[in-house]
């Protein structure tokens, strides 16, 4: 005799988002068991011990669907769904995501793991052994060393593009020198060198661009270089100092979003043309990004407003002394309250296009001693530099790094693979 679904029905509707809307009858959508387990660990399991199962999330295919074909119960999913969220939010799953299946091998062949890859390095484990646990793990990242250089002809972004390197040594590279050089003022002929590293997975599939070691710059015939250094032993903070010890950060990013294109500047002689040519001042500094690019905050301080208000949209305001004060609008969402403390770099909302905008920005507003202000022109305090006490010690310690990177050529060929470690 069939039971009853009773509540579990409405509450794994809500789970699965439409579970059976556009489900033939006839699609079973089953994964294809693998025909060996190889006889090694992977995701830190003995997958000699199960039935191993693999495939890939599909269209219109939702967390509770997998689950359900799977002999995993409603309230399980329910349970799941609610409990878990801030560890694997069963919403998220990406059409095109490999996941895997570890069965038992008995008869009954019940589900002990689900195991679904997030991205390349980061995945989720449901294991079902002992009532439901969900876990986050990391794939095991092995770093290669790697050097580049180039000369700009158009932009920083199309000299590393053009060698085949991630982008994100672009961006990367663009916030060590973010109050050393404008980006946005690159010339033709400005120059760079990079020692960086990339990640790899089991030393060969490659997963993206790791840190900067060191790195120059060339702008308008001045050099800048960069060391990436840990002041403190006890500290979890990484600066990059140049080849004096002056650290490159300064006590304000120079924009709350990263390496975005400034679509309107700072002008209290701007004209509109919606507006009948009328000078209407602009007293902000507008940065375009996509809708969902994290908004940083630009120091540290307080959250004194956030709030949606008018032509500003969603925005937040935040105090940082008794001088400078920073606001951040048009948001789609805030990641912050009123009187919440935030340090520099914390996400604070993500850009979106609410109020009185024309596409998808954030419009950077900046105060000193309560009067706005343009931030790109103000010459604001720098972060501390290196202590004498330390100075000794960081100068002995970069002498190598300074010499390696002296030593690339520039180049607007492909990288070169150096054998460091």
């Amino acid at each position: 005799m069939r039971k009853s679904l009773g509540p579990y029905y409405f509450l794994f509707f809500v789970v699965s988002m439409s579970l059976f809307v556009g489900c033939k009858s006839d699609q079973k959508n089953e994964v294809t068991p693998l025909e060996k387990a190889a006889d090694s660990i992977f995701y830190e399991l003995n997958f000699n011990h199960y039935k191993v199962y693999r495939d890939t999330v599909q269209k219109n295919e939702t967390f509770g669907q997998i689950m359900l074909r799977n002999q995993i119960d409603y309230s399980q999913i329910y349970g799941i769904s609610k409990e878990y969220r801030d560890v694997f939010d069963v919403r998220r799953i990406g059409v095109g995501r490999p996941y895997t299946l570890l069965k038992s091998k008995d008869s009954l062949q019940s589900t002990q793991y689900f195991i679904y890859e997030q991205d390349a390095v980061n995945y989720a484990v449901i294991d079902f052994t002992n009532g439901v646990n969900v876990y986050k793990k990391r794939k095991k990242i092995t770093y290669k060393t790697r050097e580049a250089s180039g000369v700009i002809e158009s932009s920083l972004s199309e000299a590393i593009l053009d060698q085949g390197i991630d982008y994100n040594v672009t961006n990367n590279l663009s916030l060590i020198y973010a109050w050393t050089i404008d980006f946005f003022r690159l010339q033709k002929g400005d120059k760079f060198k990079v020692v960086y590293q990339e990640k790899f997975i089991n030393d060969s599939i490659y997963v993206g661009a790791g840190p900067i070691l060191s790195a120059y710059f060339e702008h308008n015939g001045k050099p800048f270089y960069a060391f990436r250094h840990v002041p403190d032993s006890s500290s979890k903070i990484i600066e990059y100092f140049d080849d004096q010890g002056n650290n490159l950060r300064r006590a304000f990013l120079r924009a709350p979003v990263n390496f975005a294109k400034i679509s309107s500047r700072y002008n209290l002689k701007r004209r509109i043309a919606y507006y009948g040519n009328k000078v209407k001042p602009h007293r902000g500094t507008d940065y375009a990004a996509a809708v969902g690019t994290e908004i940083l905050a630009t120091a540290n301080g307080r959250v004194v407003e956030s709030t949606r208000r008018g032509g500003n949209g969603k925005y937040v305001k935040i105090r940082h002394n008794n001088v400078y004060s920073t606001q951040y609008l048009h948001m789609k969402a805030q990641n912050v309250k009123k009187g919440d403390y935030v340090k520099q770099g914390d996400v604070i909302g993500w850009v979106g296009m609410t109020g009185n905008t024309g596409g998808p920005h954030v419009c950077y507003r900046f105060w000193k001693n309560g009067r706005q202000v343009d931030p790109l022109k103000e010459k604001l305090p720098e972060a501390e530099p290196l202590p004498n006490s330390q100075l000794k010690e960081y100068l002995a310690a970069i002498a190598p790094k300074k010499e390696q990177i002296d030593q690339i050529e520039f180049s607007n060929e492909s990288l070169l693979a150096i054998a460091t470690k």
